[in-house]
């Protein structure tokens, strides 16, 4: 008896086709569920990125930078850990940069989308951990759906099961990727038995880490990078035990798959972070914020006189050119009253004990009193014309000026 005989029924069935043309220009299912996972990754990271202050439309600005060095970056690990298959015997370095035909790196995406994002969260004056932290949720959800072109390329399994969901897996054509061999009556060809769908493992996996990153991040009130250690936790800790399932071929350090060892080193790393690093969650506020100006109300009036229509017909404000970090209370303040909080950094006292705000004033007050009094330096100068008389004073207050006296 075989293992095959063993196989029950029911089965998980896998899509024949990977690839359709759209007139000279080929679909690809892989391609496709890339790109629906970085739209929900943004849309998540918006709106995370907007309860904590940031203007809206800023993680257009990040895709921008993090989605190609994510991608270049995952190329790059993927080559890196790879080699054999571009630069070995019989391998094709252009290969490299087929990127189309799958080899993405999910250690080297992380990597190459954290510099993109580093990058634009300094242009746009954003604490990279506020931008960490948005992602959290939606970076796993992107992975979930990212998986699902593994299914359409019938790829990223595991080994053979008699479970009922175990997964029917067809011989791709090598001369025609994205395409199963057929027989002779047109038949897609399956491989025999049923395997392991690591690949739905995984995907299922990851929307349970969005869950407990959004749900814990919500509780704790995580700040300072942690939502993302979290994330990272979660992750590698489940792609440790089903990157043991896996039997498509991967390097190997003392015979164990290097993307093991990798998930192994990367979640102690985020553990390290996470117990270590504190501190509350972080909002922002807009560098050029300021407190709007509110008419009085007249006495006895009970009606608002602030000109809501004016604020309505105004065009979309442009974004800021940087943020202040304040914590969630002062945040709050601001949202319901506009009142901007005090800046900590700008008031704290100088070398003398006053503040910066108060340091401005004796420069002032030195530059008016340069005017009134006498210069030491020039002795011919008296005190008559330098100093207002109290004739001057009443000349001043009926119209007749000094000028008048003295002629």
């Amino acid at each position: 008896m075989t293992l095959a005989s063993l196989s029950p029924q029911a089965a998980l069935p896998s899509p024949s086709t990977a690839v359709w043309q759209l007139g000279p220009v080929p679909i690809r299912a892989y391609a496709l569920c890339i790109i629906v996972g970085i739209v929900v990754a943004c849309l998540v990271t918006e709106y995370r990125l907007r309860r904590r202050g940031v203007a809206p439309g800023a993680v257009l600005d990040i895709a921008v930078w993090a989605v190609p060095t994510g991608i270049i970056g995952a190329r790059i690990y993927h080559v890196i850990t790879s080699p054999e298959k571009y630069f070995g015997t019989g391998g094709d370095p252009m290969k490299a940069f087929a990127i189309w035909e799958g080899g993405l790196g999910i250690w080297g995406a992380v990597a190459g989308g954290a510099i993109g994002a580093w990058i634009a969260a300094r242009q746009l004056g954003i604490p990279f951990a506020v931008v960490a932290d948005a992602l959290a949720p939606g970076l796993p959800l992107a992975q979930a759906i990212g998986r699902i072109g593994n299914w359409f390329n019938n790829e990223l399994f595991g080994g053979r099961t008699t479970l009922p969901w175990g997964l029917e897996i067809h011989r791709m054509d090598p001369d025609n990727p994205g395409h199963a061999l057929r027989d002779d009556a047109g038949q897609p060809i399956l491989e025999p038995g049923l395997y392991q769908p690591t690949f739905a493992y995984e995907a299922i996996w990851n929307v349970g880490v969005a869950a407990l990153v959004f749900f814990l991040d919500r509780k704790l009130r995580l700040g300072r990078g942690r939502a993302f250690a979290l994330y990272v936790m979660g992750y590698t800790a489940g792609r440790f035990w089903i990157e043991l399932m896996r039997t498509d071929e991967a390097n190997t350090i003392l015979g164990v798959r290097l993307n093991v060892w990798t998930a192994g080193l990367v979640f102690l790393g985020a553990l390290i972070y996470f117990v270590r690093v504190r501190g509350p969650r972080e909002y922002l506020i807009p560098l050029d914020a300021a407190t709007p100006a509110v008419p009085a109300t007249p006495a006895g009036s009970d009606v608002s006189q602030v000109d809501l229509s004016a604020r309505e017909a105004g065009s979309r404000p442009a974004a800021p050119e940087g943020y202040r970090v304040v914590d969630e209370e002062q945040f709050r303040a601001y949202q319901e009253t506009g009142a901007v909080p005090a800046d900590p950094v700008a008031d704290a006292p100088g070398a003398d004990g006053t503040s910066a705000d108060e340091a401005t004033v004796p420069a002032a007050r030195s530059d008016t009193a340069a005017d009134a009094e006498p210069d030491a330096g020039d002795p011919d100068r008296t005190v008559e014309e330098t100093e207002p008389t109290r004739d001057d004073d009443r000349a001043g207050a009926t119209g007749s000026g000094p000028a008048e006296r003295d002629s």
